[in-house]
């Protein structure tokens, strides 16, 4: 049995799986596919909607096999919200989470989430597809728009139910919709869509193919928006000190290339999007055709009725991508190179895994150095790769957009640049990744033979 931290996975037994979370919580399953859009209402499995092929739900958890699941499903999402929707989640118990396997006989993994502090649901574990088998995905990502928040950003059209009369309502309908915290009906559209629309709209007048909205964007997005209402101010990290990129990641969504925009003001989509169109710098990510995801969330500071807004937009993560980054740096380079009369250097497989190793775990343990925290050096890592150069160096960098951008800011600093225009080197690898508290780590590993 495991222990999972967030943002920790495992590989799934082929088979039926049991999905535990006892305690004063309702669970609901999304059911989506490689977009992150449910197929229709039928893949929202809630209280009012308890089964689907291959998900069904019991008290205290839910059954899923992901062998049954209807045609093109690749994800299984698993959320939890207060039974009691007039309690916080702060003031609940932590939820444990206890997967089983071969009929809810072996633990497999059993996952904890840090204790809720504003959020009203947590999308707490994703079942995914992987090659030819399934894995398991610890997430503990809080969402702060409630049930119905989270569907719409899904793909479920969600309508909420009109005020009812004084007066109890009956058991049924008290189960249905929760009383005055606002449970809802899962039947029409909301601000997430609205957004996707005008977006798509400005997009397509400009020539440019439309953006996919994407739920673990949108997720993201929204716990941000509400950690900024919290604190009454703009920024890319949370009171948690947690940033809007480590919660995408942490929700399942890698990507090659990510914008933002973190407004506060706009009461409408339809304003927050007339206020991204407003100048050249800040209308380039709605335009800019290599984004093609995008996400939106939105909260209101309780106490001064101010609105805060993030959209995220993102280029998802490929294997192709990767190596087309990494060569492109690798062209930028030596264009670089060539200006200043020097030989290119040439593309080292060893250097590049050692590069790309050291940006992941950058983006994972969230520091930024030339010495890891283990005390590793560049050399040292080159080594361990299989690199046998006489001599290495190295240039690190975060928070640069693309490549383009990133060797612009090397060749404007004096000792990354003097890296790249050494004339004793003779090899480069390049390493990306996307996450950590600055959203893209890039390393560039040099060697002499």
């Amino acid at each position: 049995m495991i222990e999972l931290v967030p943002g920790g996975n495992l590989a799934l037994p082929d088979t039926a799986l049991t999905i535990d979370v006892p305690g004063p919580f309702d669970l609901s399953v999304l059911i989506t596919d490689d977009s992150g859009k449910v197929g229709g209402d039928g893949d929202f499995v809630f209280y009012n909607q308890p089964s689907a092929p291959g998900a069904r739900l019991y008290d205290g958890g839910a059954g899923v096999d992901p062998r049954r699941l209807r045609a093109g499903a690749s994800r299984v999402t698993v959320v939890i919200s207060p039974a009691d929707p007039g309690v916080a989640l702060g003031r609940l118990p932590v939820p444990t989470l206890t997967v089983r396997g071969g009929g809810g006989r072996g633990v497999l993994a059993r996952f904890t989430p840090a204790r809720p502090t504003h959020e009203t649901v947590l999308l707490l574990a994703e079942i995914y597809r992987r090659g030819a088998g399934w894995k398991l995905r610890a997430l503990g990502q809080g969402y702060a728009d409630g049930l119905a928040g989270i569907a719409r950003d899904f793909g479920v059209e969600v309508t909420e139910e009109a005020t009812a009369p004084a007066g109890p309502p009956p058991p049924s309908a008290a189960r249905a919709h929760g009383g005055p915290a606002g449970r809802a009906l899962f039947t029409g559209s909301g601000e997430a869509r609205e957004f996707a629309e005008l977006v798509r709209a400005e997009r397509l007048r400009a020539g440019v193919p439309a953006v996919a909205l994407d739920g673990r964007l949108s997720a993201a997005a929204q716990v941000h928006a509400a950690a900024m209402a919290a604190q009454r101010r703009l920024g890319a990290e949370g009171a948690d000190g947690v940033s809007v990129f480590q919660r995408v990641v942490a929700g399942g969504y890698h990507y090659l290339r990510i914008d933002q925009h973190l407004v506060s003001g706009p009461r409408t989509p339809r304003a927050f999007v007339e206020y991204c169109l407003g100048g050249e710098t800040i209308r380039g990510p709605l335009f800019d055709p290599s984004l093609t995801d995008a996400g939106l969330g939105h909260a209101v500071d309780a106490r001064s009725g101010e609105v805060y807004w993030t959209a995220l937009w993102a280029r998802p993560f490929t294997p192709d991508g990767l190596i087309r980054t990494a060569a492109e740096v690798v062209a930028l380079t030596n264009a670089e190179r060539t200006a200043a009369g020097l030989r290119p250097l040439a593309d080292d497989p060893r250097l590049a895994s050692a590069a790309q190793a050291y940006s992941a775990d950058m983006a994972a343990r969230a520091f930024y150095s030339h010495t890891s925290p283990e005390g590793l050096a560049p050399w040292d890592r080159a080594a361990a790769a299989g690199a046998t150069h006489r001599g290495i160096g190295e240039n690190i960098a975060c928070g640069q957009r693309d490549p383009r951008e990133v060797v612009r800011g090397w060749m404007n600093s004096p000792g990354h640049r003097a890296n790249i225009l050494k004339p004793d080197f003779t090899h480069l690898g390049t390493g990306f990744a996307g996450g950590g508290p600055a959203g893209t780590y890039w390393t560039q590993l040099f060697g002499q033979i």
